[in-house]
């Protein structure tokens, strides 16, 4: 019996990363900073490479050693930065009355989540939450309060809202989210109040901030020597 013919080698290209994918990889790397497992000088170098290679698999080799073995690092793009696993249980209710909540880091959202918020506030983080379901629904009360959602890129936020005496600021991703990405579906309603939905990267933290100061410091330095 003859044996049967080589296969060919695989020559396609090395899959090309897109900017959400640089954004989950950025956002890792923020994290680990925050945590001590980054300096500043290994920050700034991580996260101008992120936004310079080309390919997922050099992006990812930016992180393999900032996440336990077997765990998620970057996150594919169907799932936009966030766990989908279906099942029964999770948050369902965040009410805030003359005090405030706050939500981040890895928490699991029911499928309905309740956020009422009378003369107080809550601050919920989307970005490493864990979904009940691929479609989640969302409702934000706000009377004489605020709320303020984060979400991540790379998942589809579609926003309803109403104002009586108050206001909603809504900022989201230019781009559309990739096919199969997470839903979320989110109803404000504001009374004497307001509300506040973002999507991307989080806020700069302390070491960013410090990272910042120093090539502040550095660009200065450059100006004076050319004068």
């Amino acid at each position: 019996m003859s044996d049967s013919p080589a296969q060919p080698p695989d020559r396609r290209p090395a899959l090309r990363a897109s900017d959400a994918d640089r954004e989950r990889v950025v956002d890792v790397l923020r994290t680990a900073a925050g945590e001590g497992r980054l300096d500043v000088e290994e920050l700034d170098e991580r996260v101008s490479a992120a936004y310079t290679i080309r390919t997922l698999t050099e992006l990812e080799a930016l992180t393999l050693d900032l996440v336990p073995a077997g765990a998620a690092r970057s996150g594919s793009a169907s799932e936009g930065g966030v766990a989908v696993r279906p099942g029964a249980g999770g948050t369902e209710r965040i009410v805030s009355i003359m005090s405030g909540h706050d939500r981040r880091g890895r928490w699991r959202v029911g499928r309905n989540l309740l956020v009422l918020s009378i003369m107080g506030g809550a601050e919920l983080d989307f970005r490493h939450a864990e979904l009940a379901d691929r479609s989640t629904t969302i409702r934000v009360i706000t009377i004489m309060g605020g709320a303020e959602l984060r979400f991540p890129p790379g998942v589809d936020v579609q926003v309803s809202k109403f104002a009586l005496m108050g206001g909603h600021d809504v900022t989201l991703d230019e781009a559309p989210p990739p096919p199969g990405a997470p839903i979320f579906h989110v109803r404000l309603f504001s009374l004497m109040g307001g509300a506040e939905i973002r999507q991307g990267p989080k806020p700069r933290n302390r070491v960013e901030r410090k990272l910042d100061e120093r090539r502040r410091g550095r660009s200065e330095s450059s100006d004076r020597e050319l004068e």
